[in-house]
């Protein structure tokens, strides 16, 4: 694993954040930005609330669709952006230049890995198939109990319905409990998601 970052002076002036309690954020979204303006406006609002908050995004260091944008919105309110790249030629290509670390794994698995060992909170933007492997791994590891942060869908005209309907059908059948899923938050609401998030 290579670990590359950016050096920080240690003359800067004190950041007047620096008493809040600051949470490493995973963020999951596409590498694509879809087809409603929407959600770039909402993963921008997101992307400024981590950055002027004090908050890290951790992500998968992606410059292209939602994934670029959500970094690109951190960086502009002077927050901190950790992409976690596997050694992928076709995802290389696409890293994003402006990171404030940058962490190479060998594997996708090493990568998925690597992200939740780093977060504290877990975010689900609009996304393709691999936003869905990834949040219902954290789903998985949340009703175990191995992840103890907050799990989010940002349900951006309603996108996650569908996830929705699914953990409810999951319990309305038997194959779980209301409490597997007593971490996870539905919510077009940035407020109602920083609250969940910082407590």
């Amino acid at each position: 694993m290579k670990i590359k970052g950016n050096s920080v002076s240690s003359a800067e002036p004190e950041d007047p954040r620096k008493d809040k309690r600051r949470v490493n954020i995973a963020v999951y979204c596409g590498s694509s930005p879809g087809n409603k303006e929407i959600f770039c406006e909402d993963i921008k609002k997101l992307g400024n609330w981590i950055g002027a908050n004090g908050h890290t995004l951790i992500y998968g260091g992606c410059n292209t669709g939602l994934m670029g944008t959500i970094a690109d919105s951190v960086l502009e309110a002077d927050g901190k952006v950790i992409g976690v790249l596997p050694d992928v030629p076709v995802i290389k290509a696409r890293t994003h230049g402006g990171l404030t670390e940058y962490i190479e794994t060998d594997t996708m698995a090493e990568r998925k890995t690597k992200m939740i060992e780093l977060s504290d909170a877990f975010i689900a933007l609009p996304g393709g198939i691999g936003t869905y492997d990834e949040i219902t791994e954290i789903l998985s590891l949340s009703s175990l109990r191995i992840v103890k942060g907050p799990v989010i869908f940002y349900n951006t005209e309603g996108y996650y319905d569908i996830m929705k309907a699914l953990l409810d059908n999951i319990v309305d059948n038997g194959f779980g409990k209301d409490e597997y899923f007593s971490r996870v938050l539905f919510s077009d609401d940035i407020k109602e998601i920083a609250k969940c998030i910082e407590g």
